[in-house]
């Protein structure tokens, strides 16, 4: 959408308006999946909800593709967010529930890395279709997205279930061979099903291929637990997952991702092509750090690498407002303060890639209890989507409002807040199984003396052994 939506705009006569609802308009559409897709994994499992995503987004983009005027490319859009909301939440849940401990962060952040692929591929074949007749070239753009669809739809069907996900409908015997099959031995094997037992409340010595499970695996008073009743423990989780979603996109991500032609426009980029190659830039430099970023994360842990890439992200946005105020007050052409701008643009989208962007899945999806993981991701996913949206729907309003360079101070000062609220709030969840990090929560600012005694009773249990 963001090198087609200059198209758009050309081809239906489109108002900055209507183009930033069609732009932003997505990620609020995305709300309707997301909150649909905890109850539908808990019902049909994890694999069949990703191939019902598959087909929600081949319907969408075809509908895109197809558009005659603006109420029909809402209408695609519509369809298309519903698919984007059941992708968002589903993905990071299943991986994380068939990973093994020892690869979960790498696999995990995998969604976050072809997500940007995505991105990259979607900014290619708009340079690719800007060569073509105005009113082929923006519908190409969109309607290209239906094939990945159907690979996705496919693959899927060649995947295992859910272990965690056959516990809570009462399939051991299923559960047991996924595992095995997922697991970096047959006795963390068994250690991951014992986990998963114990909390599907199934006693420990029922080894029986299929069993009765209560009925509240199937999601019934999950909300009541997460929302009305939370223990301290739920309420610091619920506040970690939704606060680290809020913070990933308040400070500013889709903002770039899908203005870039825009803000290289104001930073003196005037021409459509050299506007789409710089974007191209962008895209690159996006996907390789999150490929760097996926090896890290079970080496270095989430912590770390989270606190460093705010780090870079809140000086990036400072240097980058600070060249596009330049810009702004200048009437001449400033070389230098250009490619400050392209390298605030850059800088920024690394920084964001190497931490916020993958560990923001991976922490959210990693730190719920089992029979809350599902309605609780959807949580997460349901804020990253409003703030996302707002942004995507405001961004063009609020910089003619404050300048361009004032909108990414306002970035450069959310982030300094997210800083500072994920180093007093987030332990680190490296190397722990899914049961282990539970136990971490619910101290909320004394988390670290929690984690020390904890550990303490680790080497005590080992030294006993």
């Amino acid at each position: 959408m963001s090198g087609a939506q200059k198209y758009i705009e050309r081809d239906l006569d489109c108002t900055d308006t209507q183009i930033e609802i069609l732009v932003g308009i997505l990620n609020l559409y995305s709300l309707v999946g997301s909150a649909a897709a905890g109850r539908t994994s808990d019902w049909i499992g994890r694999r069949y909800t990703i191939v019902l995503a598959g087909a929600i987004f081949f319907v969408g983009a075809i509908l895109m593709g197809f558009a005659t005027n603006y109420a029909f490319l809402m209408v695609g859009r519509f369809v298309a967010g519903i698919g984007v909301g059941y992708a968002l939440m589903i993905a990071p849940v299943y991986t994380a529930e068939v990973s093994p401990a020892s690869a979960r962060g790498f696999l995990t952040s995998f969604p976050e890395v072809f997500i940007n692929a995505g991105i990259l591929l979607g900014y290619v074949s708009n340079y690719a279709f800007s060569k073509l007749p105005l009113h082929l070239g923006w519908r190409l753009m969109l309607g290209v997205g239906a094939i990945p669809s159907i690979f996705l739809a496919l693959g899927v069907l060649g995947m295992p279930e859910s272990p965690r996900w056959l516990v809570m409908q009462g399939r051991l015997g299923d559960a047991k061979k996924v595992l095995d099959k997922t697991s970096d031995s047959l006795e963390e094997s068994k250690l991951r099903l014992a986990d998963i037992k114990e909390a599907a409340g199934i006693p420990e010595d029922c080894n029986d291929d299929v069993v009765q499970v209560s009925k509240r695996s199937h999601g019934e008073g999950i909300w009541k637990e997460l929302l009305i009743h939370p223990t301290p423990t739920v309420r610091h989780i619920l506040l970690a997952a939704v606060g680290i979603h809020f913070f990933q996109q308040a400070s500013g991500i889709d903002a770039v991702v899908l203005y870039s032609p825009r803000i290289f426009e104001k930073a003196g980029i005037v021409k459509d092509t050299p506007q789409l190659l710089a974007t191209i830039a962008v895209g690159f430099v996006k996907t390789v750090f999150i490929l760097v970023a996926t090896f890290f994360l079970d080496k270095i842990g989430r912590r770390p690498l989270l606190l460093a890439s705010v780090g870079g992200m809140i000086a990036s946005l400072t240097i980058l407002g600070f060249a596009l105020t330049i810009i702004d007050h200048s009437d001449d052409k400033i070389s230098w303060a250009i490619a400050l701008c392209f390298i605030g643009i850059l800088s920024y989208v690394a920084f964001f890639s190497i931490g916020m962007g993958p560990i923001t899945w991976v922490y959210s999806s990693e730190i719920f209890p089992l029979r809350l993981r599902a309605q609780g991701c959807s949580m997460g996913v349901a804020m990253n989507r409003v703030v996302s949206g707002t942004i995507g729907m405001t961004f063009i309003s609020l910089y003619k409002a404050i300048s361009i360079g004032g909108a990414f101070f306002v970035f450069a000062g959310v982030a300094a807040v997210g800083f500072v609220f994920f180093y007093t709030l987030y332990p680190e969840t490296r190397g722990k199984n899914l049961e282990e990090v539970e136990k971490v929560f619910g101290t909320f600012f004394r988390w670290r003396s929690r984690q020390a005694e904890l550990d303490r009773q680790k080497e005590a249990a080992a030294a006993e052994k």
